[in-house]
């Protein structure tokens, strides 16, 4: 399966995007979710009431319906794609990380919403944002986009913390129309940061934006520790602070813990209509397009 072979690492953001999107549209046809609008770049219906001087009419002889030609600047949606760079981000390895997973993932949407002739954008943050384009729905700056987030692939950590109040506020101050705000991030911070993080989120919503929230994490280590049963040395990728401890010893406080903050997490969201999705860097990328679809679909 494409979207999970480790052979993504060698291809370039343009083909890997184009290759998990074809696989997911693909797949949503011969699913209960073909039901879904994945509209292409060339045409769209016809609606009743509109000029009909953009009706496609050799494809009406073919069809029996009614489409209208689509042209560059035609934008029928705004959607900020938000990336937390954080250190924690890079987590576990190299080659198989929540940012890489994160930068994979915008890739794939921003390929899906240039084919439904939607506008994109990207911003970028740590500890401050590092940056912020506006949305467009055009082919240069689609590869513009693809170029940064390639850039965002060949920076290294360097213990740097996240500031996800401080740059959602500022993000959310330079998004001046009514936007599709996904966020990318693990949300470390918020366990430390709760009520600033949600009135950062909550910011955004006071701007009539719909915001959905990626919690990206490795599932398997990050929420279940799943760790072997040996001695182990947890190194903070932010702090650089170290502790020596045996998994066993800690597991049961440590899965309490998680499921408080993950509850916690959850049904705040859920009080300021967030749509909250878990993330799991190694489920592959069709479940985010697919919760990008279901929203998308939602708002007509």
């Amino acid at each position: 399966m494409l979207e999970n072979n480790e052979e993504l690492h060698q291809l370039s953001l343009d083909l890997l995007a184009n290759q998990v999107v074809e696989g997911f549209i693909t797949g949503l046809h011969k699913s209960p979710f073909h039901g879904f609008s994945v509209e292409f770049a060339e045409h769209r219906l016809y609606n009743t009431g509109e000029s009909v001087k953009n009706i496609d009419w050799k494809l009406y002889g073919r069809t029996d319906k009614l489409f209208t030609k689509r042209y560059e600047e035609e934008t029928n949606l705004r959607c900020q794609l938000v990336i937390d760079t954080s250190s924690s981000m890079y987590y576990p390895d190299e080659k198989n990380n929540k940012l890489r997973f994160s930068v994979y993932a915008a890739a794939s949407l921003i390929n899906l919403l240039k084919r439904q002739r939607d506008a994109f954008g990207v911003s970028a943050f740590s500890d401050k944002v590092e940056l912020n384009t506006q949305a467009k729905s055009t082919t240069a700056h689609q590869r513009f986009l693809y170029f940064e987030l390639d850039r965002l692939l060949l920076n290294k950590p360097k213990q740097k913390t996240s500031s996800i109040a401080d740059s959602l506020h500022e993000i959310a101050e330079n998004i001046h129309k009514r936007s599709m705000v996904v966020i990318f991030s693990d949300m470390l911070e918020s366990s430390q940061n709760y009520e600033e993080v949600f009135s950062a989120l909550q910011h955004l919503k006071h701007n009539k934006h719909e915001v959905i929230l990626f919690n990206v994490t490795d599932k398997r280590h990050e929420q279940e520790f799943r760790f072997n049963n040996r001695p182990y040395l947890f190194v903070d990728i932010e702090s650089g602070e170290e502790v020596k401890v045996h998994p066993n010893e800690v597991r049961e406080t440590y899965l309490q813990s998680m499921a408080t903050f993950m509850h916690d997490l959850i049904l705040k969201c859920g009080q300021y209509n967030i749509d909250f999705i878990d993330a799991d860097i190694n489920a592959g990328f069709y479940p985010i397009l697919k919760a990008y679809l279901v929203k998308r679909n939602k708002m007509g």
